[in-house]
């Protein structure tokens, strides 16, 4: 369990705590971001060589699979921010869900070792999501998980970025904007990490 249960957080530009008392446990949260990155797109680069000398599929066909795979993504993203690890707290196993999810992260904003979801988690949680989509997809699960785990690289790494550099002077400074926001302004808004388009779409766009 973890070494301790709070439900509201206030972040903190410095340090880190404990979640698990168990020595083992407690480093499996934490990880170097390229690291997992690194570990996922292999993955998608192994599914995406079998879906195409193994299955057979066309260019055309893994393009297309691939590019739905990714905008996917982008839905899920949001809808597992806003959805999973923002629910309410509404009792004490909830709570420590919410908290080891995604509120240590709230609480320490600048803990680089807990901006990206570590190895073990992503691929735990990457194989019960190609089980997932392999029901429904068959075959057709080997071209649109690659672009699923691309988009959560593209997502990752944009966390990343967020919380260790600051914003550039074009386009994307919004998603440092609204990320911003969204940790010390308004939590109920800007779910969106690497893309507003959802946050528009549902009218969760943080106020500037």
């Amino acid at each position: 369990m973890p070494a301790s249960v709070r439900t509201k957080v206030k972040p903190n530009n410095s340090g880190t705590t404990q979640l698990f008392k168990n020595p083992v446990l407690e480093k499996l949260t934490r990880a170097h971001y390229s690291v997992t990155l690194g570990i996922l797109c292999s993955i998608a680069a192994f599914l995406l060589y079998w879906s195409a000398m193994e299955i057979g599929f066309s260019i055309s066909q893994t393009a297309s699979l691939f590019v739905a795979g990714y905008f996917s993504w982008t839905l899920a993203e949001y809808m597992l921010h806003r959805f999973v690890f923002h629910m309410a707290p509404t009792n004490k196993i909830k709570n420590a869900i919410q908290y080891t999810l995604h509120g240590v992260h709230h609480e320490y904003p600048k803990d680089k070792s807990r901006v990206v979801m570590p190895p073990t988690g992503a691929l735990i949680i990457g194989s019960v999501l190609f089980v997932i989509f392999w029901i429904p997809m068959q075959q057709y699960a080997f071209a649109f998980v690659p672009g699923f785990l691309l988009g959560y690289v593209t997502y990752a790494f944009m966390h990343y970025a967020i919380h260790a550099y600051q914003p550039p002077k074009n386009f994307l400074k919004v998603l440092w904007i609204n990320h911003g926001i969204h940790h010390y302004k308004d939590d109920d808004r800007g779910f969106g990490v690497s893309s507003p388009f959802w946050d528009f779409v549902f009218g969760t766009l943080p106020k500037k």
